[in-house]
């Protein structure tokens, strides 16, 4: 018997979950059994044929916006679900949480917050540059605060929706069915306002991507009446029309004229937006600027932070003072110095916070194929956007013609069986008393005023139902010269769609389109100015970042677990404010406008503007906020640029290879020691540091310090050896690297630590395994030649730490100036 697969319960019954064997007892896979060995593909094969599939669900139908309505399959669900469940304009709003229901119930198979953000994102007068839907409630912020919930917000269609979806019942476009088959949902909307470009699009596919930025909607309307009259314009022609994005917050785009030509003709580039200010009022404290407008995207309540964050660290002590003072219109108030350039502050602005951004153009985009239900990704360039556009009306408008002319046709033809009844009046009406009923009567008047009776003038079926079913008072004679009228006003209307659908060049059809693209401008777009300004700077003031810092001198301080921060003065950093088991490293001073030096137990030197420290009188902040250190790196040594403070660190040129007269010494676990030049990390570093060492596997520097050559080195080890030797033994490399011995150790022993002595009363002192100090100094143990073992401290026991120095206070202030 075959064995049971361990899905099989205990209660199945039948073999429905057995597992077959091969005949020799071993089992086969289930499915093979059924399908067959020829009917197995490759993994790969079966990876690449789904993973496809599921990148064309996402262009097609998800991420990317179709060319003609600039909708992405939700927001036009949406739409459509809106307008044939009545919420125009002029309609009462309805709650979001109903719109987002019958979205998902109908046509959208997706989660509910998908669908809601997507309302949300097209009620936002901040994001889209005219908002297709008006809504009633919280529906967020420019500062970034979320929405309320569906539940409480309630929306309606706007005026300037209906220009999408108006014609939607003439048959103007192809329909699908929906994702369950109960219903049919537009392939796409017959929009007459060209959206792609007026509201621009978004969004991230598989392997491609979108992004189109909003622009003047009487800008577009024009480039497209110019593209009718010739059809022979370039892109770069068409962009002295569209002059460039018109985003809905405003702001200035500093890119050139020509750059912008280029996004338009490549379909990408990048644009550099930034925000508007005007001088306020000046006053006691000091000037005053305004931000009017931001760059598009840019949150405002996180750029008021980033600029806060610039006033608390004083890296521009110009800037006093930032306030938000918006209401509808963004208000950000600056206060500056009395004496403070209001170009520079603005350029550093620019510079270093989102008041200046890129903004990435990708004019990707859904075009129509020959399957009306699936468009093709492509990346376009603005004249194919805008002939897409206009190709797809004239699409629209021909459908609607069609289906116009097959709605006259048929009235024509009820009411030229008005014409023909009202003739034959008394005759019909004595037929009809005669009759036993309405099917009856329908069947006498055919069989004698039938079309095979009569001729071709004769009643058919579908002319003696409408007879029969209209009042009579309607074939008075009165009431004949309307339905008369009425006959001709159609006929002569027919007439003149058939001569526009039999026109080959269709000028007639382009001149209607003409004639709506003109109403749009009249209704919609010519109040709507252009609200980003366009402007190439030329002449921005250049500026080097320490124009913008005040020189004033300040301390540095460092802890032994890496926290770092800077005060304006600090007399004993003995009583500074630490964390608790943390211990003073190095109390530094200098110039706001130099540099400080971290150098860390892997051999890489950090440098930072001390402007940059963060300024504070409490713990500070960790030093992994300014650089990027890796695993199990810490900062062993800190010491201040200042030339005042640091000295002479310069390199001879015509002795590269000799120690300048303030240099640098690293010494490593191992034994190995060097000296080097500090001069290369003056300039401030990038996060991942420099080089100043390279210790060996499994060895780290231990000791870094600055030196003129003429100290001592003492260096005592775990195996209590003590070694102690001019500087100038220790040799002076031009790059980093391992070094030279220092110290020879016993298999197993390691430098416990190092000290630099300028005479014998600078001590190392050193704590024994045996609970007792040895204190090492040149007056106790002689100077030797590096390389060799040393002195013995102790005979019995080890060293196990050495004592810390007690931090020593900075030097005054006023002796730095």
């Amino acid at each position: 018997m075959a064995r049971r697969s361990k899905r099989q319960s205990a209660d199945d019954g039948d073999s429905l979950f057995e597992t077959p064997d091969n005949g020799d007892g071993q089992p086969i896979d289930a499915r093979e059994s059924a399908l067959g060995v020829e009917d197995r593909i490759p993994l790969r094969e079966a990876a690449q044929s789904r993973y496809l599939n599921y990148a064309l669900s996402v262009i097609t139908s998800r991420a990317l916006p179709d060319v003609r309505d600039g909708l992405k399959p939700v927001q036009r669900r949406i739409l459509y679900t809106m307008w044939i469940d009545g919420m125009r304009a002029d309609a009462k709003h309805r709650k979001c949480a109903n719109v987002v229901g019958q979205v998902m119930g109908r046509f959208h198979p997706h989660g509910d917050s998908a669908i809601y953000e997507a309302l949300v994102r097209m009620a936002q007068p901040f994001m889209m540059r005219m908002p297709m839907v008006d809504g009633s409630g919280n529906f967020g912020s420019l500062d970034g605060d979320p929405p309320a919930a569906m539940r409480y917000t309630e929306c309606r269609l706007q005026p300037i929706a209906s220009e999408l979806l108006s014609e939607i019942a003439q048959q103007t476009v192809h329909f699908r069915p929906n994702y369950d088959g109960t219903k049919e949902e537009p392939v796409v909307l017959p929009a007459r306002l060209p959206n792609l470009l007026i509201n621009g699009s978004a969004g991230i596919a598989v392997g491609m991507a979108t992004n189109i930025p909003p622009h003047n909607a009487d800008e577009v309307c024009q480039a497209l009446l110019r593209l009718i009259d010739n059809a022979e314009l370039t892109s770069a022609q068409l962009a002295i029309t569209v002059k460039g994005p018109d985003f809905p917050t405003g702001g200035q785009i500093i890119t050139s004229a020509s750059e912008i030509r280029d996004i338009y003709k490549t379909g990408q580039g990048s644009i550099k937006i930034r925000g508007t200010w005007e001088k306020g009022p000046a006053g006691r404290g000091g000037k005053t600027l305004f931000i009017t407008s931001i760059p598009y995207g840019v949150n405002k309540s996180v750029l008021v932070e980033r600029i806060a964050d610039v006033v608390i660290s004083r890296k521009l002590p110009l800037l006093i003072d930032v306030k938000d003072v918006s209401t509808d219109d963004v208000r950000i108030e600056l206060t500056l110095k009395k004496d403070a350039d209001e170009q520079i502050v603005m350029a550093y602005l620019f510079k270093h916070t989102p008041m200046q951004t890129n903004f990435g153009v990708n004019l990707t985009c859904l075009l129509p194929t020959e399957n009306p239900e699936v468009g093709r990704p492509e990346r376009c360039d603005l004249r194919e956007i805008l002939q897409s556009f206009l190709q797809f009306r004239l699409d629209v408008v021909t459908r609607r013609l069609a289906h116009e002319l097959g709605q006259l046709e048929k009235r024509i033809h009820l009411l030229e069986g008005f014409a023909f009844a009202f003739d034959v009046l008394d005759d019909i009406i004595a037929i009809i008393r005669k009759s036993d009923g309405k099917a009856d009567a329908a069947q006498k008047i055919l069989k004698k005023y039938g079309p095979e009776q009569v001729g071709k003038g004769g009643l058919d079926e579908e002319q003696i139902d409408a007879i029969l079913e209209l009042k009579l008072y309607r074939l008075a004679r009165l009431e004949i010269n309307v339905i008369l009228d009425e006959l001709k006003d159609k006929q002569k209307r027919a007439k003149e769609i058939r001569k526009l659908l039999a026109e080959e060049d269709a000028a007639g059809r382009w001149q209607i389109i003409r004639d709506e693209i003109d109403q749009l401008r009249k209704d919609y777009t010519k109040a709507d100015k252009r609200r980003t300004l366009i402007e190439s700077i030329d002449d921005e003031p250049t500026f080097n970042a320490e124009d913008f810092i005040v020189a004033e001198d300040n301390h540095v301080l460092v802890t032994v677990d890496g926290w770092v921060k800077r005060q304006k003065e600090i007399a004993d950093p003995t009583k500074t404010r630490l964390r608790e088991g943390d211990r003073v490293l190095t109390c530094q001073p200098g110039s706001t406008r130099a540099t400080m030096c971290f150098l860390s137990n892997k051999g890489t030197a950090y440098t930072a503007r001390i402007i940059d420290i963060p300024a504070t009188t409490g713990y500070g902040e960790p030093i992994q906020k300014l650089f990027k250190l890796k695993d199990g790196e810490r900062i062993i040594a800190a010491f201040s640029l200042d030339p005042r403070v640091i000295g002479n660190i310069h390199e001879d040129p015509k002795h590269p290879d000799y120690a300048p007269e303030v240099h640098g010494l690293a010494v490593a676990s191992d034994g190995y020691a060097l000296r080097f030049g500090i001069s290369n990390f003056i300039e401030p570093s990038t996060k991942a540091g420099r080089r100043f060492a390279r210790p060996a596997k499994g060895s780290e520097v231990l000791f870094a310090g600055t030196i003129d050559g003429s100290e001592t080195v003492i260096a005592v080890t775990r195996e209590a050896r003590c070694l102690l030797t001019s500087a100038e033994e220790v040799n002076y490399l031009s790059g980093a690297g391992k070094g030279v011995q220092l110290i020879k150790l016993n298999k197993g022993d390691k430098v416990l630590g190092v000290k630099t002595a300028v005479d014998d009363r600078d001590t190392l002192v050193a704590k024994t395994s045996l609970g007792g100090e040895q204190r090492i100094n040149t007056a106790k143990y002689k100077l030797v030649s590096r390389g060799g073992k040393g002195h013995e401290v102790i005979k019995r026991g080890r060293l196990t730490e050495i004592v810390p120095d007690a931090p020593q206070p900075p030097l005054p202030l006023d002796e730095l100036s």
